[in-house]
């Protein structure tokens, strides 16, 4: 059975750890953000990292230094892209497949991660999945199936991710939500309760971690120029434009670099919400 986040009396955790000759000192210092490449040394997983969002995550925290363990869960190719891209760059990246929606899936991601090495520093929860449907049309598999993998799969992550942070005496945890966690969308109640739900998990274990030197924050962006949104129709795009005060979308690479920001300069922020979303939500 998985160890709790936290134990008294030094008992197992979670991955079992492995030789000295193989496990990376732990780095319980903070980058620094004057640096060149601030990340230079760190361990980063992103879920979801094969396309999108995450595919912009990842190389943007190579940029900066990180060794990039880039998840998917059947987009090998994809991933093995994004990987190819880091390293072209000169950074570092590896594919690692894992479904964030399967417990026992994330448990061995995770065990090959602490075999290979040894610690980890940052976690990006960035992997989701869209069941749009009004609610008179949402089926029960439409509800599961997003609360899942949307959130879920956060506490799956985390249950694996925080005993290695520990472990590291530092560590940062950036969790992808979306402006509809914070206002609702028509069509979206099983992604708008999945994307609340990160925001009320990344407050509270923000507070748990705090005392160890793990932040725990959120990235809410608004509609992204992906290839989902290059599938709606031009009529609808516009719509969507007017609701928007800077009347455009953001690019995946303003939300990267968001997600940086927690990374590397976010020393003293936990527990917080990082709106980029062009002005269509504008709450306290």
């Amino acid at each position: 059975m998985p160890a709790p986040f936290f134990r008294k009396g030094g008992g197992p955790r979670v991955c079992e750890a492995v030789s000295m000759e193989t496990k990376v000192p732990a780095t319980a210092v903070a980058p620094d953000p004057t640096h060149p490449k601030p990340l230079l040394g760190r361990i980063a997983v992103v879920t979801g990292a094969s396309r999108g969002i995450g595919s912009s995550i990842a190389r943007e925290l190579a940029a900066s230094g990180a060794e990039v363990i880039v998840n998917y869960v059947r987009g090998a190719e994809a991933a093995a892209g994004v990987v190819a891209q880091i390293e072209a760059a000169g950074g570092k990246a590896r594919a690692e497949a894992g479904d964030v929606a399967d417990h026992d899936s994330i448990q061995d991601m995770f065990g090959r991660i602490k075999e290979r090495y040894g610690r980890l520093d940052v976690l990006v929860n960035n992997a989701g999945i869209l069941r749009d449907r009004t609610y008179k049309k949402m089926s029960m598999q439409d509800w599961h199936e997003v609360i899942t993998t949307n959130l879920t799969s956060v506490m799956h992550c985390c249950h694996f991710a925080v005993p290695m942070l520990l472990d590291n005496g530092w560590g940062r945890i950036i969790n992808i939500s979306s402006f509809v966690g914070q206002m609702g969308n028509f069509g979206q109640a099983n992604y708008s309760a999945a994307k609340a739900g990160i925001l009320g998990f990344t407050k509270t274990l923000a507070i748990e971690l705090a005392r160890y030197q793990i932040t725990v924050n959120a990235v809410c962006p608004g509609f992204v120029e992906t290839e989902m949104w290059k599938s709606v129709p031009a009529n609808i795009q516009e719509k969507i434009l007017d609701r928007i005060p800077m009347h455009r979308v953001a690019k995946p690479e303003e939300i990267a670099r968001g997600v940086r920001f927690f990374a590397v300069e976010g020393d003293y922020m936990t527990g917080q919400s990082l709106n980029i979303n062009g002005g269509i939500y504008m709450g306290w």
